[in-house]
């Protein structure tokens, strides 16, 4: 077993040596044939329902699919051509400092919160403390320079979000570290058994890495695109002022869609901008909690680092996620 765990999803080698096209590939044509319709498969739907659904749904896609392109294949050229020692020896020695460094690492390693759990992974087994390790994996996904561009091209008359975004999720990853500094056990993380692998092509590595982030994030994507136009469509608009007339459920309901809809920190800000019934620091908390607690995170926590650990760490971090994007939309807004 090699430690790159990313499945070959795209084409494949045909039985006399040819290429066949993969699930990739059958969704990048997916995706390019609804862009390129979106006018004649509007005009089949005369319903005003749907067609303010489709208009919705193509719209978060066509401006979110650039930046996860994007930020699929820098994470990938960094996940393959930079050595794992190098992290471990950029940072502090001591535990403490070496938390918020590593949080800051995030900044030069862009990617979605799908590549951050391996490479946390394989920080810890590099000897980086975890504290340090779990710190990066909520960091990295929330305040990288793509995500941060894609939330000020989604929020273009609210410019604070960015600053207000970054400063919550470093607050939050910060917090968490030192958090599992104080309480944390070393029996709660349980690494799967991997033998190193230096045989593999950088090359086939690095398409391996698009594949597996394309598939996953644009999978997400999708759905959770799908997921912003049916609220917009089927949710009462009289129920959705009422909630987020309410300050607290309105907090509460946009934290728990964000772990439920899982998208991918590269196009969520598209979506949260879609919410526009809600208020900003309820959108706030959207935005610092799906890259840090989602059902997709959880279940590959749970494969990652074992169930005793992501049963106390996602929770905690829910909570802590909750409490900073509040406080910090409340000092904002």
């Amino acid at each position: 077993m090699t430690t790159d765990s990313r499945p070959a999803t795209s084409g494949t080698a045909g039985p006399a040596g040819g290429w066949r096209p993969g699930s990739v590939e059958a969704l990048a044509v997916l995706l390019v044939l609804l862009v390129a319709f979106r006018s004649p498969l509007a005009g089949l739907v005369s319903d005003p329902r749907l067609q303010t659904w489709t208009t919705v749904f193509v719209s978060v896609l066509v401006q979110a699919v650039p930046f996860l392109v994007f930020g699929v294949a820098l994470s990938a050229v960094i996940a393959v051509f930079v050595p794992r020692s190098f992290w471990a020896k950029a940072l502090p020695r001591h535990p403490a400092a070496a938390v918020p460094a590593a949080s800051l690492a995030g900044v030069v390693l862009p990617g979605c919160e799908c590549g951050s759990v391996p490479i946390a992974g394989s920080l810890i087994r590099r000897g980086v403390t975890p504290a340090a390790a779990l710190a990066f994996l909520l960091a990295a996904p929330a305040i990288n320079p793509i995500v941060l561009t894609a939330t000020a091209v989604a929020f273009p008359g609210n410019p604070e979000m960015v600053v207000a975004r970054a400063l919550a999720s470093l607050a939050i990853a910060i917090a968490m570290g030192w958090l599992w500094l104080r309480l944390g056990r070393s029996e709660w993380i349980r690494l799967p058994h991997r033998a190193d692998d230096g045989d593999g092509s950088r090359s086939r590595a690095f398409w391996a890495a698009c594949r597996h982030d394309v598939m996953h994030a644009g999978g997400f994507l999708v759905i959770g695109a799908a997921a912003a136009a049916t609220i917009n469509v089927v949710v009462p608009e009289s129920w959705l002022q009422g909630l987020a007339a309410d300050p607290v459920l309105s907090v509460l309901a946009l934290a728990t869609l964000a772990v439920l809809l899982s998208i991918c920190s590269e196009a969520d800000a598209f979506v949260a901008a879609s919410l526009s019934q809600f208020s900003l620091t309820s959108r706030l908390v959207f935005l610092v909690v799906g890259p840090m607690v989602d059902l997709k995170l959880i279940s590959m926590q749970a494969g990652m680092f074992g169930r005793r650990f992501a049963v106390r760490f996602a929770p905690a971090t829910f909570v802590t996620a909750v409490l900073v994007g509040t406080a910090v939309g409340a000092v904002i807004w």
